[in-house]
C-alpha cells in the first residue's frame, strides 16, 4: 500500500511539472523591435504633436511682427464720383492720394485731385490740384505712439514666445524620458521575475528527482511548487505592468505624418538602468548647472521679456497724460501753374493746429496707474520664479547625491543577500538547511534587486529633471 502511494505521488509530480512548463509565461521572440533612449527622444522632439505645436507658436509670433510692421505701410487711396440732376452737373471729381506714416509719428501725405461742376462749394478749387502735406504731433504721440508700441511689443513677444517654447518643449522631453526609463524598469522587473521562475523550475525538477530517489520528503515538492507558483504570479503581474508601461509610452510615439505609431508587444528597450552613462556623468552636469546664472534660464527670461512689454505699455499710457497737439501743413499747386514753394506761409498753403485734452484725465491717470501696478506684479512673479527655480535646482542636486549614495548601499546589501543565498544552498546540499530557508533568502535577494531598480529609476528621474532644467539655459538641447 505504501509503495502504491509513492508511485501515485511520483506520477502526480510528473503531471504537475508538465503543466507548469506548458502554462509558464513565454519569452519574447526574435522578431522584436528594440528602442533606444536617443531614438525615442528624437521621435518625440521631431514628431510629437505638442512639440510641433510649440514650434508653430514661434511662427505665430513672427507673423505678429509682420502684422505690427503693417501699421507703417504707406496707404494709397483713390476716389472718383459725379452728381447730375435735371441735366445740371453738380460736381465731377477724381482723387488719388498717398499717405506715408513714419517712425516718429510724423505723417507725410500727397495727392492729386480734379474737380469740376456747377454747384461747387466756395471752398472747393476747380480743376487739377496737387497737394503735399505733413502732420506733426507736438506733444502726445511725438516720443511714443501706438504704432511704435505694437511693433516693439511684437518683437519682445517673439523672444518671450521662444523662451516659453523652450520651457514647454523641455518639459515634454522630461516627461517622455521619464516614461522611457519607467518602461525600462518594468521590463527589467519582468526579466528578473522570469529568471526567478526559471531557477525555481529547475529547483522543482531537482526536488522531484531527489524525492524519487528517496532523498527528500514529499512535502518538499509542495514547498518548491508553492514557491514556483508564487513567482509565476509575480511574473504575470510584472508582464502586465510592462505591457501597461508600453501603452503609456505609445503616447509619445508618432510617425512623420503626425499619426500615432502602432505599438505591439514586440517592442522592448535596448537600454538598461544599470548600463546608462548618466551614472558617471552626473558630476559634469552638476558643474554645468553651477556655471549658469538664473537670469539665463528660459523661465526667468520669459518674465524679463514680459516686463519689457509692460514697460512699453506704461510708456504708451504715459502719452495719454499729455495734451494732443497736432500741427498740419499742406502745400497746394494748381495744375498748369508755376510752382512757388517759398515762402511757406505766403500763398498756396493750408495749415492747422489742433488741441485736445480731457479736463480731468481720469481715464488716462487710471490707465497709467494700472500699467505701473502690472509692472510691480511681474516683478513679484520674477522674484518668485527665480527663488522657485533656485530651490528646485538645489532639491534636484540633493536628490541626485542621496539616491547615488543609496544605490551604493543597496548594491552592497544585494551582494550580501547573494552570499547568504549561496551559503544556504550549500547547506541545503549538505542536508543542513531546508527549502523554506532557501526561499526566504531568495525572497530577500529579489526584494533587494527590485529596490536597486527602484533607486536607479529615482536617480535617473532626478538626473533628468536637472538635465532638462539645464537645457532651459540654452535653446539648443543635445541628446545624451
Amino acid at each position: 500500500m505504501k509503495i502504491k502511494q509513492q508511485t501515485m505521488q511520483r506520477q502526480n509530480s510528473y503531471i504537475i511539472l508538465i503543466l507548469i512548463c506548458f502554462f509558464s509565461q513565454s519569452s519574447f521572440g526574435q522578431d522584436t523591435l528594440r528602442l533606444s533612449r536617443n531614438e525615442f527622444l528624437a521621435i518625440v522632439k521631431n514628431y510629437h504633436p505638442m512639440a510641433f505645436k510649440y514650434r508653430l507658436e514661434n511662427r505665430i509670433a513672427a507673423a505678429g511682427i509682420q502684422q505690427a510692421k503693417g501699421n507703417f505701410d504707406p496707404v494709397l487711396d483713390a476716389k472718383t464720383g459725379e452728381k447730375t440732376i435735371d441735366g445740371t452737373l453738380y460736381y465731377q471729381q477724381r482723387n488719388v492720394g498717398l499717405g506715408i506714416p513714419t517712425w516718429y509719428g510724423i505723417e507725410v501725405n500727397g495727392s492729386y485731385s480734379y474737380l469740376d461742376g456747377e454747384k461747387l462749394n466756395n471752398s472747393d478749387t476747380k480743376g487739377g490740384l496737387y497737394q503735399v502735406g505733413v502732420t506733426v504731433p507736438l506733444a502726445k504721440n511725438l516720443l511714443y505712439d501706438k504704432r511704435r508700441a505694437l511693433l516693439e511689443q511684437a518683437q519682445i513677444a517673439q523672444r518671450m514666445t521662444e523662451a516659453e517654447q523652450t520651457v514647454l518643449t523641455n518639459e515634454l522631453m522630461l516627461e517622455a524620458e521619464n516614461s522611457y526609463w519607467e518602461w525600462v524598469k518594468q521590463y527589467e522587473l519582468y526579466l528578473l521575475q522570469r529568471e526567478t521562475v526559471n531557477i525555481n523550475k529547475e529547483r522543482l525538477a531537482l526536488v522531484i528527482k531527489t524525492f524519487q530517489y528517496g532523498e527528500q520528503a514529499a512535502i518538499d515538492t509542495t514547498e518548491a511548487l508553492s514557491q514556483l507558483q508564487n513567482y509565476e504570479l509575480e511574473q504575470q503581474d510584472a508582464y502586465l505592468q510592462f505591457v501597461s508601461a508600453t501603452q503609456k509610452l505609445s503616447v509619445y510615439l508618432w510617425e512623420e505624418d503626425l499619426k500615432p505609431y502602432p505599438v505591439n508587444e514586440g517592442l522592448i528597450p535596448s537600454e538598461r538602468l544599470q548600463n546608462n552613462t548618466d551614472d558617471t556623468q552626473y558630476t559634469d552636469l552638476l558643474a554645468q548647472v553651477d556655471a549658469h546664472t538664473l537670469n539665463g534660464h528660459a523661465s526667468v527670461r520669459y518674465y524679463d521679456e514680459k516686463g519689457k512689454i509692460l514697460e512699453s505699455e506704461r510708456r504708451l499710457k504715459l502719452q495719454s497724460l499729455l495734451p494732443k497737439i497736432d500741427f498740419s501743413y499742406n502745400f497746394y499747386n494748381k495744375e498748369g501753374y508755376t510752382h512757388q514753394f517759398f515762402p511757406l506761409f505766403d500763398n498756396n498753403f493750408q495749415y492747422g493746429l489742433k488741441l485736445e485734452i480731457p479736463i480731468f484725465l481720469r481715464q488716462a491717470r487710471a490707465d497709467y496707474k494700472m500699467a505701473k501696478l502690472k509692472i510691480d506684479q511681474n516683478s513679484l512673479d520674477l522674484a518668485y520664479k527665480s527663488q522657485e527655480l533656485a530651490t528646485k535646482i538645489t532639491g534636484y542636486k540633493n536628490e541626485i547625491y542621496n539616491y547615488w549614495s543609496q544605490i551604493g548601499i543597496a548594491t552592497k546589501n544585494m551582494d550580501n543577500y547573494k552570499r547568504l543565498l549561496m551559503a544556504e544552498q550549500s547547506k541545503y546540499a549538505n542536508g543542513e538547511s531546508s527549502l523554506f530557508l532557501i526561499n526566504s533568502r531568495e525572497n530577500k535577494l529579489i526584494d533587494a534587486q527590485e529596490k536597486i531598480l527602484e533607486l536607479r529609476l529615482k536617480f535617473l528621474k532626478s538626473y533628468n529633471k536637472l538635465k532638462w532644467t539645464n537645457a532651459n539655459f540654452d535653446s539648443s538641447v543635445a541628446l545624451r
